[in-house]
This record gives C-alpha cells, structure tokens and sequence, in this order.
C-alpha cells in the first residue's frame, strides 16, 4: 500500500504541532491509507538546540567574520552554552522540573541580550513562580543563541519562521531559486539531515509538505529539492495557507522542479485523489483542486465529482508519527495571553470550516478557508476531543477557527459539562452580543479559558467601514461579560487601514488604553494593515479611497498588494509608539499617562472621553432575564431545611463559597425543582418561561422575586440563562 508522509516545514511553533498534517493523516487513514505526520520543523529545532547542534553552531561562529561585543561574551561563554543546552530543553519540554532551582541562580546560565529586558521580576513572578521564571530564562537562552544565529550564521533564522522576509508575495521565483542554488548553510545542512532520516525510516512514496505561512516556504524546498534529487521515485505535494492565498495565479513552472503536485484549499480530496492516482492503473483519473505539469505545460485539474467534504463528516484527527512529549514549552512574553500561544501543548481542532460572518472588508472572505461555512455539531466536536484525548494524553484544546460561533460554543460547552469531561480550551471569536454573561460563565464552567477576538481599529466610524458588524460598546460588553467569568481576552488591533486620520489613530491609542485599564482585555496586538488579492477592499480599491501599485498578476506570488492611501499619511512612523504604548499598557504600566507622550514626534490629543468605555459598561449594567432563554443550574445539589411552616433554609456549596438563603417553603420547593431538573446531565431543555407557569403565585409575584436579593443571589452563583 502507498505510503504517505505529511511533513510541517521549518519553522513553526514549537510547543505544539501545526494542525493541518494531522487532519490530513486523519483523513486519509479514515480511507485506509497509511499516512503519518512528521514535524521537521521540530526535529531540526531540537537537532540546533542540542549539545552536538550547539557545538557545530559555536564552531560555525568562530569562522564568521561578524563580531560585536554580544557575540565576543557568547564564544566566551561556549562551554557553558554547550554543556546547559540539553538540561535546558529537557526542562522547557516539561521534565526535570526540580532543574528550575538550579536555572534561576545567578552562576549557571548565561545571561546576554535578550536578558537585558528591564521587567519587573516581583510584579512578573511573585514569590511563589519559581517555575515560571525559570522558563522564562530557559527561553531567553534560547532568545539568545537564535540571535547569535542569525548574525553570524544566517539571517533567515527565526524560531517560528525561515527566510520570511523573501516568501511574502515576491512576483517572481527569481529570489527563491537564488536561495536553493546557493550552497547550504549550517542550518540547512540540518534540515537535509533530517529530510534524510525520515526518509529512510519511514520509505514513503509521497510526500506533502503543508506551507501555512511564508516563514515555511524556503525550509520545505530546501527539503524537497534534496528529497527530488536523491530519491526521484518520491513523489512531492504541497499545500496549506502560503499556497492557497499567494500561488492561486501561479503561472511560473520553475517550481515544478522541486514539486510534482501542487493542491489548494481543503487538502483532504485533492490529497486522497492524489493518493489513489498514483496507486491506479487506468488513465481515467479524478482529481480535486490540482496544479501539475503535463507536457511541460501546467496542468490544473479539478474533474472529481465531489470537490469537498463537509466539516461534520470529518474524523478525528492522527496524531501518528507525533510525539507530545518532545514539544518545548517557550516563554519568551510574560503577558498571559501570548503564553498561552507558546507555553504548553494543545491539541487543535475547529469547531467550524470558515467563517459564519464572512463580511470583513479587509479579509480574504472570497476565498474557500473564509467564505465556505459549514460548521459540525457538539456532540462531533466532542467526540473529536475525545479521541485527541486518548491519542495524546494531552486535555488542553485550541480552536483554530477564523470566529467560533455563540450558538455552538454554547452547545459545545453543555457537551463537555454533560459528559464531565474535563479540559482546558479557548479560540478565536467576533465580539457578538451573543456573548452574554451567562454564556461567558457556562464557557468557563466548561473549560475555556482564554479568547481572541478583533477590536481593530476601535473607532466607530472604521469599524462600520470594515463591515466589522461590532460597535465599541458592544465589544466592551462583551469583554467585562469575559473578565468577570475569568475568562482571558486578547484583541487584535489595526492601524493604517483606507483612511484613517491621524486623530483616529491617535483616538484608537486612547481606547485601547480605556480598555485595557478597565481589564477588559490582558492581551493585544497591533497590526499595521495589509492590503491582500483576496479582500472586497481590492476587488472595489477606489470606493475604499485606495490605490493599488502592485500588479495582481505576477507569474509567481500574488496576496499582499503596495498601495497608496489617499490621505497620504505615513502609517508606519506610528509603529513604535503603539507598540511601545501597548507593551506598558499590558504591563499595566502607565495606564494613566497621556497618550501624546508615547512618540517621538508631536501628535494630536484624543478627542475622545477618557471615561467612554466606562460609560458604556454604566449604561449597561442591567440586563432584563429572557424568557425564551433556557435554564441551566451549574451549581451543586441544594439543602432545604424547614425553619417552619412557611419558611425554608436553602444552603448552596460552591467551589469558592457556601450560600445560605431563608425563603418561603414553596418557593424552596420550586428552586429545588429547578437545581434537580436543570442540571446540564439531565438532558432537559426547559425554559425560564415554563418554569414561571409553576412559580408559586401570579406573574406578578415571579416579577418581584426576580427583584429580590436570593434570585439575584442564585443568578450569580448557580443558575445560568443561555
């Protein structure tokens, strides 16, 4: 039987697999096909960041003509580098944990540039983080060799990407095929070695690269053009995000040197049809989504009468050919959110194909990983989970949707408290309304533990332009309804889009600064705004006051496009200011100095209200129960104790705290029936509106108990609206 071998490319995260290849094993092996994963991206990190790695990089530094004061103190230190390395990355892979004792002492590791960081340790750590920050100087040591790397060895270098500089959109494959020519590098010697290895171990008869993002483009040719010129039978595909959004109008063959198929979109069909051509004799072959040479000319194919497979009849994912154990734990940024990125293993799924709003202007919606909705059940999801939790070991989970949905998040988190399923998730999301507080509590109840979600520009009049489809006081809502079921929040922020002023900038700081000193978000990040092929804003520049300079046809690459922004302003000199503003926001470090101050050059003051986002929380801080809604009881069993013939003693134990409340018999009675009949394992769905048919009294008595203390009380504690 054919084998395949689905490999992720240097360089990506290295705590956790990129998902694409395991979905892809999954499938095929659903098919019964062999198949297996391979993560070269970690191999080759593990390879560097090893006693032998290190000592062949040290010798690579001794020849290298560059010197400055950083890389004289390292070769100084080079025994001790070499000699650490491997405690180092044992410890960050989450054993030897006592070893954190020995790395926090000032005498054994060395500390260079990337220590140089002025934080403060106390704040950061407390007493008691031993552990945290050990790993956070375990990961500047890693900070520091990847530097020494990239200026003596090569600057391609980076932990999570290779040579990304030259993969983002170049019009022709002049620059790639001027990096494949050339003789290897040190690192590249690595990655050869390590294509090497698993060849011969595992003998595939195909191999598939996934190229989520430019920093994999280089790393996976380098490996296939080795592979194309030492074992030719091998036959190559790639695929993933790189290909689908920059080589759709690929039109240079030259890349065919090093490839023999390239699929776009979903993988599964195109690689299965793949799969079964090379294994057929007859010359009728189907094919999903394929780009080949045939003849010396390309070739597209697309002749299969089934182009997709629907999100919920996928199975889990094969996680065969990982291996967990050997993820290292990085701990470069100590704000929560980005370690959650970094820090830890996390089995990743999707709750569903695409995106349910599809309606952003600066997004790819036109193309399939953005425009095709479909979305699978809770019970799939759960199902999925389960699965990746007997192969893995691991109960930590990463959703990787574009926007989960409300709807199913709420019934995906009903799932997992149902089956009591304990886990650890969080993902990406739209600041909906739907996002209430009851949900955000029933999504805390059931393992989230983090958000993303884009606030971007957070200015009204942008956030219209971009067809967001969310206001300010909406997203401020949305992130307390998230801070107060302690649930960690992290907005994605842009600035430069098609006209924006300089005031809105300038006002978009402000905000930002309002929300994080009110700690509706720990987290963010600022984009400056990238024009690409696949936006409505491309497809209609001129409405969007945007000129476009690049061509949209170049034989090669085609996504980020160079424009001109009629207002003629030059975002990129706000860049530092941002950055720097909200690195000490996040810190919370001058949340209350003026905006003004974090650049270099005069800027405008905010025209908007310091106390604006307050406001809307004000504004808001009532909402009416919903009728319709259903009713979910989270809370433990309730104790009723008469007291005597009228009144009752209803006692309630929480994880955090025990509740006592004294009300009329009957109305104990009615709680009870709601603690026993609304629990989320019951399997019921009852209504708030059909449990008040039962309320002791009129609608008119209900009104006044919904007013009182106790089913205030109960709301915040133990019983949800969802």
């Amino acid at each position: 039987m054919l084998k395949t071998l689905l490999v992720i490319p240097p360089f990506t995260q290295v705590n956790t697999p990129y998902p694409s290849t395991t979905y892809l094993a999954g499938y095929l092996k659903s098919n019964e096909y062999e198949a297996r994963s391979f993560d070269l991206s970690l191999a080759v990190f593990l390879r560097i960041f090893s006693k032998d790695g290190l000592t062949g990089i040290f010798s690579e530094v001794k020849n290298s003509y560059y010197r400055d004061d950083f890389i004289e103190r390292a070769l100084s230190l080079e025994d001790i580098y070499i000699n650490s390395i491997e405690s180092i990355i044992n410890f960050l892979q989450g054993k030897n944990l006592n070893f954190a004792y020995r790395v926090v002492g000032e005498n054994y590791i060395p500390q260079g540039e990337s220590f140089t960081r002025q934080i403060n340790e106390k704040e950061a750590f407390g007493y008691f983080s031993l552990h945290d920050k050990a790993k956070y100087y375990s990961s500047l040591v890693i900070d520091d060799l990847t530097e020494i790397i990239k200026k003596t060895i090569t600057p391609h270098f980076g932990l999570s990407r290779y040579a990304e500089n030259i993969a983002v959109s170049p019009p022709s494959f002049d620059p790639i095929l001027f990096e494949l020519e050339r003789p290897l590098n040190f690192i590249e010697n690595i990655i050869v070695e390590e294509t090497e290895k698993i060849i011969r171990d595992y003998q595939p008869d195909l191999i598939g690269y996934t190229i989520p993002f430019p920093g994999n483009f280089l790393g996976a040719l380098i490996s296939s053009k080795f592979i194309r010129e030492n074992y030719p039978a091998v036959k190559i595909v790639l695929g993933g995000g790189y290909i689908n959004t920059e080589l759709r109008s690929l039109s240079d063959k030259r890349i065919f040197t090093y490839v023999d198929f390239i699929t776009y979109d979903d993988g599964e069909l195109p690689l299965f049809n793949i799969v079964k051509n090379l294994e057929a004799k007859e010359q009728n072959k189907q094919w999903v989504r394929t780009l080949m040479l045939s003849n010396n000319e390309l070739d597209y194919k697309d002749n299969s009468m089934q182009k997709i497979v629907n999100h919920k009849d996928l199975l889990p994912p094969s996680i065969a050919g990982i291996e967990p154990d050997k993820y290292v734990a990085i701990t470069e940024m100590l704000n929560p959110m980005h370690r959650i990125w970094s820090d830890g293993y996390w089995n990743k799924l999707m709750v569903v194909h695409g995106c349910y709003w599809s309606k952003c202007t600066f997004c790819d919606v036109n193309l399939d990983y953005i425009g095709r909705y479909s979305p699978a059940n809770a019970c799939t999801i759960v199902d999925w989970m389960e699965d990746m939790i007997a192969q893995t070991g691991r109960t930590s989970f990463h959703f990787t949707d574009e926007a989960a949905p409300p709807s199913i998040l709420k019934e995906l988190s009903i799932e997992l408290l149902k089956r009591k399923r304990t886990v650890s998730w969080w993902g990406n999301i739209r600041y909906e309304k739907a996002f209430t507080k009851d949900l955000c509590r029933l999504m805390a109840a059931s393992g989230c533990v983090a958000v993303s979600g884009g606030l971007e520009v957070a200015d009204e009049r942008l956030l219209k332009l971009i067809n967001k489809g969310v206001t300010l006081e909406q997203a401020a809502i949305v992130c307390r309804n998230f801070r107060d079921a302690g649930i960690m929040a992290h907005s994605y922020l842009m600035y430069g889009f098609p006209s924006q002023t300089e005031q809105e900038i300038i006002n978009s700081l402000e905000l930002v600064r309002q929300f994080i000193s009110l700690n509706l978000f720990q987290s963010g990040f600022w984009h400056l705004f990238t024009l690409t092929t696949h936006s409505p804003i491309a497809k209609n520049a001129e409405a969007f006051k945007v000129k476009v300079l690049s061509s949209t046809d170049n034989p090669f690459a085609n996504d980020n496009l160079e424009h001109f922004d009629m207002t003629g302003i030059n975002y990129k000199k706000y860049s530092e200011g941002l950055k720097k503003a909200l690195y000490n926001f996040m810190h919370g470090i001058s949340l209350d100095r003026d905006v003004q101050k974090w650049f270099d050059f005069k800027v405008a003051a905010p025209t908007v209200e310091k106390d604006l986002i307050n406001n809307f929380l004000l504004n808001n801080s009532y909402k009416k129960d919903e009728m319709n809604a259903y009713v979910i009881w989270l809370g433990s069993a309730l104790t009723i104790k008469k007291v005597n013939s009228k009144e009752s003693e209803l006692s309630l134990d929480t994880v955090s705290l025990h509740a006592e409340w004294f009300v009329s018999t009957k109305i104990a009675g009615w709680i009870k029936y709601i603690s026993e009949n609304c629990i989320v394992n019951s399997g019921n769905r009852i209504l708030l509106h059909d449990l008040v048919k039962n309320f002791p009294g009129n609608e008119n008595k209900f009104n006044e108990f919904i007013n009182s203390e106790v089913w205030k009380e109960l709301r915040e504690t133990a019983l949800l609206l969802v």
